[in-house]
């Protein structure tokens, strides 16, 4: 017995981004968001995604051309580093995760954290980076004290951590952290690495 479906990948590709379009409201977005919403609802499968899709005037140009300048990708977990197509990353951009460092484990228990926040301890330098968070609330709400702190400003802060605890608050914190940082967030409780991942896939390669 043999099922009809699409097996075409150019078709399956083709199709999945003609219904995002189809179906969500991306004309209210400005036009450089347009491909970042769409990738992050072709992550995650739900069109209602883009009403929790929040985001500092210019983020999506900020983030494209840091990209291109060669910025240090920093993920927090493995996961989103490897949903990050390589391919598509303008200057062969590095793309780096300490989550696996050997010294983050005794780091996270000298700071009284998780691994995830003791490893963003290990992103240097921050400044002009691109800092992806699609898993852990701890991980952004570190990589902010650590702003604070005076370690640098990132290029672009793309802040998706998933969960019950800490990621609504975190997100939040985020988008009221100052004017002078720029990100990229979904509010509420959704996210995770592939949404993370999604959109920096947007900002380096489009919908192509």
């Amino acid at each position: 017995m043999a099922f009809d479906y699409v097996c075409d990948p150019a078709e399956i590709y083709r199709q999945s981004f003609a219904t995002v379009e189809r179906e969500a409201a991306l004309d209210r977005l400005p036009e450089a968001m347009q491909p970042v919403a769409t990738r992050l609802i072709h992550s995650c499968g739900m069109i209602d995604v883009i009403d929790d899709l929040a985001f500092s005037a210019g983020a999506a140009e900020v983030g494209r051309n840091a990209l291109a300048l060669g910025a240090t990708v920093y993920c927090d977990v493995e996961m989103v580093r490897s949903g990050i197509i390589s391919r598509l990353m303008p200057a062969d951009n590095l793309l780096v995760c300490t989550l696996n460092d050997p010294g983050t484990p005794a780091h996270a228990k000298a700071i009284g954290n998780t691994r995830s926040a003791a490893a963003v301890d290990l992103w240097e330098p921050l400044d002009g980076s691109v800092c992806v968070i699609g898993n852990a609330p701890t991980a952004l709400f570190r990589l902010m004290e650590r702003i604070l702190e005076g370690a640098g400003l990132p290029a672009l802060v793309i802040g998706i951590p998933v969960g019950f605890v800490g990621a609504v608050e975190s997100k939040q914190a985020l988008a009221e952290f100052s004017e002078d940082l720029n990100f990229i967030t979904v509010h509420g409780r959704r996210g995770g690495s592939a949404m993370a991942s999604s959109v920096v896939n947007a900002l380096a390669g489009g919908l192509g």
